[in-house]
């Protein structure tokens, strides 16, 4: 054959012809006859090999790809009612992308766990790229529950640790696989569920819910985070040694020594300063910023390149860390560790006495950290009183790097990235696993100091990336649609300020307000409209900047031990200054998209169980204090009632609707607000609350509450019918009534 089909032909052809993909189709779109199929199979092969391809029984695809007919699963149901779905037999190797089913007329109704045949298309949407329209519904999956098994007369029950859940789960004699009473277990549904409870049967048991570590294991099972690392992963990271330096530049002379937390459990990232001795710039500063060189370690397509592209990122709970690679590099080998040579690669930024950034180099280096030093630490030598590890380092160390952190801070202030400081819980948990105390972590100058340097090496990261035409993965943060943007202006209005209309909105107009309340009693409610108008920052190869930080280009490349962004990144560099083979592999080019969408799954998953942990263990701290009266304001507003966030110990707790005493409360989603049918007396967010701890649930993390006072006002106690009730007003009621009786009255006669 004169002019055979190159690969990307092929996979061109396989992606716009996904509904006639054999090997024979194939082979007539392309003329291929007799001997040249042998090399067409050879080609076909090599492109599953390498990753581009999956095969079902004769039939080819792109890899990671939905076809135009697929088997699907429901997933889940949002409050909407909107009703999304995945591929039942996904094999990809990278998270099963989530389809939205719309339904036309007379299609029936689905539930989670039903499956069906559904014809899929591809969507413009970062977030659920594909639409499923029902071709026929097959069966239901089986469903899956984690709950507390308690022991019956007749087998059993497994109540959801799942404070959503509104139904237990019978379990028969037969199917409790050994469970005992009070057992933290998994069940999977047996059967239809029909009228009653829906029948499981236990298939795991793991054990006390309240043993230690027990609380963030319920939140790593329940999100289906993987917390084991497969054998052939464990032996790849054990094989690893210590680089030498070879190639690389010697950064040893530098006092490049690392600032975290001080139960850190890896080191990612270290600094230093230096006074610029270039007369060109006088009273400037030479900032370096050195990250593990983990792409050193991990190379594309390895064992562990695929375990860390699965996970996405590390988690994190009070009691453990679920790693992204395993201890015998994301402890060892990587961690760039006092005393310790470690492979680095580091950036070289030149800042001017104002703080703005002159230039900036990478190199692939080799390091040694002088000191491994906590917050509290680098902030008491700051402030001149080094302890023994720091004395050492203060005047060639410290105070150059604080020097070049103020130098920093006045280009930021310029900038006008968005205020928002959060403060961040800390809970402190005993040997045992109980929780000793809750608390706020210190927010020292230290702190700012670290972000300050990582923002600046992320967005060197990025400019030098785009500068070489080397594509890579940016961290996105869109500015706020214009629904929020109404609400929040309507919360504003409401302290007295303003939010201009029909303007660019800039982060420079929301830090005006936020410093116009700071330090008022208006502060927590226009703070919390800010966050809540916010959009939720995400993964991409397409550039659409970085809203809160007010950047042009942003990438993360400070954390590639906890984070494939990073280490996608690091890769990139290496590709673009040629510095080894172990960089950027076209086909990690041609699944950029696609794990962009991925680590931005895997992100969410990590932030929604650590959040349901650390409710898990803030409703346990406070499971002795039912009764017990708080400060707290209100966090959130919806058609059932309202949410309140206590001040001592940030936990968020909700008051249901029915409790708000004996008048009907109208909800209005727009402003978020609940409003007194007769009192006109009206809930919103950031309103200062008193309430008493009512009930708390340890195994679920859910606390209920009783609202007591309101901006300072006492609120009617709730009781009766009328406090009860949750219905529409009484006129509606008595006409409803009245229709009652008039169709009974009806059928009498009939």
């Amino acid at each position: 054959m004169k002019h055979f089909p190159s690969k990307e032909q092929i996979l061109e052809w396989v992606r716009d012809n996904p509904r006639t993909t054999s090997k024979r189709d194939i082979a007539k779109a392309f003329n291929i006859k007799g001997q040249d199929r042998i090399e067409l199979k050879r080609i076909l092969r090599e492109l599953r090999d390498e990753g581009h391809l999956s095969k079902n029984r004769n039939t080819y695809r792109e890899a990671n790809t939905l076809q135009n007919v697929e088997l699907l699963q429901v997933t889940a149901i949002d409050s909407d009612g909107d009703v999304f779905a995945e591929p039942a037999n996904w094999k990809g190797e990278i998270h099963a992308p989530t389809v939205l089913l719309v339904p036309k007329s007379g299609d029936p109704a689905l539930g989670i766990g039903d499956r069906g045949l559904f014809r899929v298309s591809a969507v413009d949407d970062e977030h659920v790229p594909y639409e499923g329209r029902l071709i026929r519904k097959i069966g239901t999956g089986a469903l899956k529950v984690l709950g507390i098994f308690r022991q019956a007369e007749f087998g059993g029950r497994i109540v959801p640790v799942d404070k959503k859940a509104s139904k237990e789960w019978r379990v028969d004699p037969g199917d409790r696989n050994g469970a005992r009473d009070g057992e933290l277990v998994e069940g999977t549904q047996i059967g239809k569920a029909r009228a009653g409870l829906p029948k499981a049967k236990v298939t795991a048991r793991l054990g006390d819910p309240m043993a230690p570590k027990s609380v963030s294991l319920i939140a790593i099972h329940e999100h289906g985070i993987p917390d084991a690392f497969p054998e052939k992963v464990e032996a790849e990271a054990l094989e690893a040694k210590p680089v030498t330096l070879g190639k690389r530049t010697d950064l040893r002379h530098l006092p490049l020594f690392t600032i975290d937390p001080s139960d850190a459990r890896d080191h990612d990232d270290a600094i230093c300063a230096l006074p610029d001795t270039d007369p060109k710039n006088e009273g400037g500063h030479v900032v370096w910023v050195a990250i593990a060189d983990v792409a050193h370690y991990v190379r594309s397509g390895s064992a562990l390149d695929k375990e860390a592209r699965k996970r996405g990122n590390s988690s994190y709970f009070p009691d453990r860390v679920v790693p992204m690679l395993p201890d015998a590099l994301s402890g060892d080998l990587c961690s760039l560790h006092e005393g310790e040579d470690r492979a680095c690669i580091a950036v070289e930024m030149k800042i001017n006495a104002a703080g703005r950034k002159l230039s900036h180099r990478f190199v692939r280096g080799l390091m040694r950290s002088p000191a491994s030093l906590s917050y509290e630490q680098a902030q008491a030598a700051a402030d001149g009183k080094p302890d023994v590890q720091t004395k050492p380092l203060l005047e060639d160390g410290i105070k150059p790097l604080w020097a070049a952190f103020r130098a920093v801070r006045k280009e930021t202030k310029r900038r006008q990235p968005l205020h928002l400081d959060l403060p961040e819980r800390r809970i402190i948990l005993s040997d045992e696993g109980k929780v000793v105390s809750v608390a706020f972590r210190d927010r020292f100058d230290a702190h700012k100091l670290v972000e300050e340097f990582m923002v600046l090496a992320n967005v060197c990261a990025a400019e030098t990336l785009e500068a070489k035409r080397t594509p890579l993965l940016y961290r996105v943060h869109e500015e706020p649609n214009p629904e929020k943007l109404e609400t929040l202006r309507e919360v504003v209005e409401s302290v007295g300020l303003s939010l201009p209309k029909g303007q660019v909105l800039k982060t420079a107009q929301l830090n005006k307000l936020l410093d116009a309340v700071a330090g008022t009693e208006n502060s927590e409610i226009v703070s919390i409209a800010v966050l809540r108008s916010m959009t939720q920052a995400y993964y991409s190869a397409q550039n659409f900047g970085h809203f809160g930080l007010h950047l042009k280009r942003y990438a993360h490349f400070t954390s590639p031990i906890r984070r494939y962004a990073d280490l996608v990144v690091h890769r990139a560099l290496i590709k673009a200054h040629g510095w080894g083979s172990d960089g950027q592999t076209p086909e990690e080019v041609g699944e950029l998209d696609a794990t962009a969408e991925h680590i931005s799954q895997t992100e969410r998953r990590s932030m929604l169980a650590e959040r349901d942990t650390t409710d898990r263990y803030l409703a346990a701290y406070l499971s002795d204090r039912v009764g017990s009266e708080f400060e707290g304001t209100v966090s959130g507003i919806a058609r059932f009632g309202l949410f309140v966030k206590l001040d001592e110990t940030g936990a968020d707790g909700i008051i249901p609707i029915s409790h708000l005493g004996r008048e009907y409360f109208l909800f209005d989603a727009d402003s978020s607000t609940l409003t007194g049918e007769k009192s006109r007396r009206v809930i919103g967010l950031g309103m200062k609350a008193k309430v008493r701890l009512a009930e708390a649930a340890p195994i679920t993390g859910g606390l209920m509450f009783e609202l007591l006072e309101l901006d300072g006002k006492a609120m009617p106690k709730s009781g009766g019918s009328a406090g009860r009730r949750r219905g529409p007003p009484r006129k509606v009621n008595r006409a409803k009534n009245r229709r009652r009786k008039a169709d009974k009255k009806a059928k009498r006669k009939s």
